[in-house]
């Protein structure tokens, strides 16, 4: 596995913090009120994002932006509007053997499919989301281990998997949850281990998505 050079927090994660916080909104204005990334609107607390893929950034949007760049070709290469649905996946056989071909070195992590054919893994840190390249042969095998992936929507789905504490859980889910999940874990993270509060959170996490899947 080669390591993507990126910064000790990852981009994306800067317009996101705030979710771990509130409902995720970039910006302020003077009466209070969180505003789109895009027209400055005021935003609802339940709200789309977009993923800028020339800043490799994620934006909150307002519901005009949103259906702006609502589409399969709405907004060309520049804005991506993320998915809402989060799909849990059953029985997926991803064993100790093949987790380890995948390079990851924890047992929480997220993948990335990108249109160049690389795939993305990401994993949360108390720095931040840090990321590797995964070598193709691994996600050929992961592919053939777990069909649904093979459907990932480049650059706004992931699949997510936890490992930590026992569990076997895997999703496919919208990329802003992904970095929701690194903000709760940079924000509650105390010494080597975490701490409980962070796997508290991280439990949390994981039940809220299986409240959405119902």
């Amino acid at each position: 596995m080669s390591t993507v050079p990126v910064p000790a927090v990852d981009s994306r994660l800067r317009g996101l913090a705030r979710a771990a916080r509130s409902s995720g909104a970039s910006r302020r204005a003077d009466d209070g009120h969180e505003r789109c990334d895009l027209c400055a609107e005021p935003l609802v607390p339940e709200h789309r994002h977009l993923l800028d893929v020339r800043a490799d950034a994620i934006n909150c949007a307002c519901r005009a932006c949103a259906l702006l760049f609502d589409g399969a070709s709405a907004g060309g290469r520049h804005y991506r509007l993320l998915p809402t649905q989060a799909r849990r996946l059953d029985d997926c056989g991803i064993d100790d053997l093949l987790w380890v071909s995948l390079g990851v070195p924890v047992d929480l992590a997220f993948f990335v499919r990108h249109g160049d054919g690389q795939v993305i893994a990401g994993y949360p840190s108390p720095l931040g989301a840090l990321r590797s390249t995964v070598e193709p042969q691994a996600w050929e095998e992961m592919k053939r281990t777990v069909p649904a992936i093979a459907d990932l929507a480049e650059d706004v789905q992931a699949l997510l998997v936890n490992r930590s504490k026992g569990a076997q859980q895997h999703w496919i889910v919208p990329l802003d949850d992904c970095y929701r999940l690194v903000a709760l874990v940079r924000t509650h993270w105390k010494g080597l281990g975490g701490g409980a509060e962070v796997w508290d959170q991280v439990e949390s996490f994981f039940a809220g998505l299986s409240a959405r899947d119902r």
